[in-house]
């Protein structure tokens, strides 16, 4: 591999949420548009060990968050450089288990958190978020604005606590924003971008 002389990140290790699969096609077209790039910045999509296993139910956050340092360091490790040239993120859960994961030390270049989960739909007393001032590097949130699992006011909100630089991009529509993997790809793709 060619040696890169700038600091953009090498790779996206990218994780699917709670009831899909590395193959979503979300996190797909974020890979198509990460390899149109020049240079392309290479994506890892992974399953988490339930997935792995065939069961249902995820993983719980020690698991998950374990499993996401060993990927991270094999990606990183084939990739010949270390986790801090890595963005990590992914839908839904996934995300949220990469931003615990970096919250808790695991060196990242930054976050992509599609459809965050800040609390189950209709339970916003049950926040997700006791982890955010933690997270020390720049972080993308793409999100729908009907989102059940948290509304842009509320993203606005608690995001203010993450120290490291936020960008939030909001598109039409609920937890899934269905139909709008175009301008979920071309989101991330514009912010590595910018890294």
């Amino acid at each position: 591999m060619p040696q890169r002389h700038d600091s953009r990140p090498l790779g996206l290790l990218l994780t699917p949420g709670a009831g899909a699969g590395r193959d979503h096609h979300s996190l797909v077209a974020v890979e198509h548009a990460l390899d149109a790039l020049d240079p392309p910045v290479t994506t890892r999509r992974v399953d988490f060990p339930y997935r792995l296993a065939g069961k249902k139910v995820p993983d719980r956050p020690p698991v998950a968050v374990a499993h996401l340092r060993a990927e991270a360091e094999r990606f990183a490790a084939d990739l010949g450089t270390t986790t801090d040239r890595l963005l990590l993120g992914g839908r839904s859960f996934g995300g949220r288990m990469c931003s615990m994961a970096v919250a808790e030390g695991l060196p990242a270049a930054g976050l992509v958190l599609l459809s965050y989960p800040l609390h189950p739909p209709g339970k916003p007393e049950r926040l997700r978020v006791e982890h955010l001032p933690q997270l020390r590097v720049p972080v993308l949130f793409v999100s729908g604005d009907r989102d059940p699992f948290g509304t842009p006011d509320e993203l606005a909100e608690h995001a203010a606590a993450i120290p490291g630089p936020v960008t939030t991009v909001t598109l039409p529509g609920a937890h899934d924003v269905r139909g709008k993997d175009g301008e979920v790809a071309a989101a991330v793709a514009d912010w590595v971008r910018t890294l």
